[in-house]
């Protein structure tokens, strides 16, 4: 079974790369590994050495704590959201997608955009 420590930092890994537009393999490339492992460290099947998690930090232009970023919060329990939004948000591809997508919007744009979108959600 895998350790919460490393499902969490596979998460992180999942989430920067989608964040960058990047696929596996490219990651893969860029840190000298093959993408199935990249899989296995998204996962938290296999364990990131402190070095390949240097590596990665580096290729995903992130500081190693990066990946650390909201562990005690996930580890926390009984915890109760705040609103409706899924706890692991950022490891849904669709909202991840749409969080790329709405920061390719112009600021402008993206600011009216993101107005409507509280306007919407006060009304629901």
């Amino acid at each position: 079974m895998a350790h919460k420590v490393d499902v969490h930092v596979g998460k992180q890994i999942r989430q920067r790369r989608w964040l960058a537009g990047m696929t596996q393999q490219k990651l893969a490339a860029m840190v000298g590994i093959k993408f199935q492992q990249i899989q296995k460290y998204e996962t938290g099947a296999n364990r990131v050495s402190a070095s390949r998690l240097w590596d990665i930090a580096d290729a995903l232009e992130v500081p190693v704590a990066y990946f650390f970023d909201g562990l005690e919060q996930a580890e926390a329990s009984g915890s109760t959201p705040q609103c409706d939004v899924p706890q692991d948000l950022l490891g849904d591809k669709e909202a991840m997608d749409l969080i790329r997508s709405y920061y390719a919007i112009p600021p402008h744009q993206r600011r009216r955009l993101f107005d409507l979108a509280r306007v919407l959600s006060d009304v629901a």
